[in-house]
């Protein structure tokens, strides 16, 4: 699905009018229709609120609200609005539902002093729900000090809150908030998702997050570059596994890593790039942590020891390891590889050597040096893929971490531009970026994950899966660059899948990394299973 900036919407809006005749004035009409209907399935068939308040604003956003709020009084549910600016300030689309809602019956009340609500809250006996119809996407900051005090005051007091489009306080283009904001549970998103619902603190303000079908044309709701990944976004990309088929045909994953006390993050890797359907594994270490490797290590795993540095380093042998990793279709480099002296010269030289497609992540991101070695990044023919999270990225591009929290898209940009690799930035949203231009969305958060391990099992699930498909006889490395792109989504997809599956069976308290790697089956399950008609929809889109 597509996600879309403030002025792609307003764009979107403006097409749909002049080419398909549908007015501000019907938008707002399908608003209030679905809208309501929505929410009395959610919230009344069993009533659970006894009223509905709508905060009201002077632009479109109020004029959405006072629609919802007119068609929910059609059901018989008990609706007041209060709006909170002055009625010279409304706009004339305002002025006209506010008109329609009071002779539908919907009680209206003109704030001046944020008392007022306080008084509502206080003497009334029933539970409302909600609705922030207050600004939307169009919020100027920051907020008069009537509203400050509202929004704080709706956030302390209500049980229940649903803001139209986004919350009243965050900027729609970059999640930015100054001062309170709403805090909602649930966002109805109008039309498509705006890139403010998914970055900064508009990811943690807007609570569950429901696309409403407004009446759109389906053909201006797709391209742009910037896309929500699901399931069904990486279903097609699940390769077709041959009941034929042997172990070689589904290509061999290298992952170097593992310092001594780090091997963990090694065989995690590892094992997750196997159960990810790599036909071969195998895991690399420093001498020193090999025995401690080959301890602990899956049987099905072969390993081999990092010929540089240790008790007695060997030029000949060093080059003969580079030169052997032409016969891997895909390396994963980092994962508990440390910060020892030889760690910098080891990432350059496999970066340089390997000309298949390389996961470069944890410690082989941190050694890296942004502007020294953007050159060799350029010059790789394979693909380089990137998985750090937020701290890494933030050192390895020159940033301090709350600019990257606040601004991960600008970044990830620049740094994609500059070097033609592509990343993906881990965080309870992750960010994918790639050289074609494309970002991509991954919104699963799950606290369960937050635990140590976690991105190991993601680089070895992006291994296994990459490895698969660079398996060319002829070109044993190669992969196409679509082809590349489209299974990074669906390792990333799987990953957090596999998350859920995880979390749901052993609870987000005691879930560990290794969970992950054992719900990789239903994952996959729930990624192919998917029917017929929901990805005949999803194509269509």
């Amino acid at each position: 699905m597509r996600i879309v900036t403030t002025a792609e919407m307003k764009e979107i809006e403006k097409n749909a009018e002049k080419t398909y005749g549908l007015t501000e004035e019907l938008i707002i009409e399908n608003v209030g229709v679905r809208a309501a209907n929505f929410l009395y399935k959610k919230y009344f068939k069993t009533p659970k609120y006894g009223e509905v308040l709508f905060l009201i604003g002077k632009g479109n956003n109020g004029s959405d609200g006072l629609a919802m709020a007119r068609h929910l009084r059609e059901y018989g549910i008990k609706v007041r609005a209060f709006i909170l600016f002055n009625k010279e300030d409304l706009s004339k689309e305002t002025v006209r539902q506010l008109k329609k809602s009071e002779s539908f019956g919907v009680k209206i009340n003109y704030i001046t002093e944020c008392d007022q609500v306080q008084s509502y809250f206080t003497q009334t006996q029933a539970q409302p729900l909600v609705v922030d119809a207050i600004f939307g996407t169009g919020v100027k900051l920051p907020l008069s000090n009537l509203l400050y005090d509202v929004v704080r005051m709706i956030n302390e007091w209500a049980t229940y809150i649903v803001s139209i489009d986004i919350p009243s306080g965050v900027v729609g283009d970059t999640g930015v908030v100054e001062g309170p904001c709403i805090q909602a549970d649930l966002t109805l998103a109008i039309g498509l998702p705006k890139v403010g619902h998914y970055v900064g603190m508009g990811s943690r303000m807007c609570g569950e997050i429901k696309i409403l079908d407004v009446g759109l044309p389906r053909e201006l709701l797709t391209g742009g570059n910037q896309h929500l990944l699901s399931t069904l976004h990486v279903s097609y990309v699940c390769k077709t596994r041959n009941k034929f088929n042997y172990k070689n045909q589904y290509g061999h994953g290298l992952v170097i890593g593992g310092s001594s006390g780090l091997t963990g993050a090694l065989i995690l890797s590892a094992f997750a790039a196997l159960k990810a359907g790599a036909g071969l594994v195998t895991a690399y270490t420093w001498e020193e942590s090999y025995l401690e490797l080959v301890s602990r290590v899956p049987p099905e795993i072969m390993t081999g020891i990092i010929p540089l540095g240790g008790s007695e380093p060997d030029e000949a042998q060093y080059k003969t390891f580079l030169k052997s990793l032409a016969k891997y279709n895909c390396i994963a480099i980092g994962p508990g590889l440390g910060l020892g002296p030889n760690v910098r010269q080891l990432v350059l030289d496999v970066l340089a050597s390997f000309n298949g497609p390389i996961v470069v992540d944890a410690d082989a991101i941190n050694v890296l040096k942004v502007k020294e070695d953007y050159d060799l990044i350029l010059r790789r023919k394979g693909p380089t893929l990137f998985t750090p999270h937020i701290g890494e990225f933030a050192k390895f591009s020159n940033h301090d971490k709350d600019e990257v929290e606040q601004n991960p898209l600008e970044i990830l940009k620049n740094v994609v531009d500059k070097s033609r690799c592509s990343i993906v930035l881990k965080s309870a949203i992750s960010y994918l970026h790639f050289p074609s231009g494309e970002f991509y969305f991954n919104c699963f958060p799950n606290d369960g994950m937050a635990t140590g391990g976690s991105g190991d099992v993601l680089t070895g699930i992006l291994t296994g899966l990459i490895a698969q498909r660079a398996n060319d006889e002829k070109n044993r490395a190669q992969i196409d660059d679509r082809i590349f792109y489209e299974t990074v989504c669906l390792g990333t997809v799987l990953h957090s899948i596999a998350g859920k599956h995880a979390a749901k069976a052993v609870g987000i308290w005691s879930m560990i990394a290794g969970n992950i790697i054992e719900y990789l089956g239903p994952a996959f399950n729930e990624i192919e299973n998917l029917t017929k008609e929901e990805l005949g929809e999803f194509l269509r889109e």
